[in-house]
């Protein structure tokens, strides 16, 4: 129960703009930063955190594409880096 409502919070976030949630960050720090006794400062932390986590993913994400290429390059030369991470697709009538 406690996992598949975890995993639901990671899709949701995941289908949210990274440009808008970037944009948050300053005022989930300084929310963060102003310690209350309160439920909101506790979850202004914890959005503060899921945000720095996507921000955190999208960079692991881009690092390890940036290897994939190489290595694939590496096997050929010749290989563009848009052709080297595209899904193979096909139609289907």
């Amino acid at each position: 129960m406690i996992e598949e409502l975890l995993q639901e919070i990671a899709r949701r976030i995941l289908a949210l703009d990274e440009e808008t949630l970037i944009s948050l960050v300053p005022t989930y720090r300084k929310r963060m930063d102003n310690f209350e006794p309160t439920r909101e400062w506790e979850e202004s932390v914890i959005i503060y955190f899921l945000i720095n986590g996507y921000r955190v993913k999208n960079a692991q994400f881009n690092e390890k594409i940036k290897h994939y290429i190489e290595e694939l390059k590496k096997k050929d030369p010749n290989a563009d880096d848009w052709v080297a991470i595209r899904p193979d697709l096909r139609l289907i009538k």
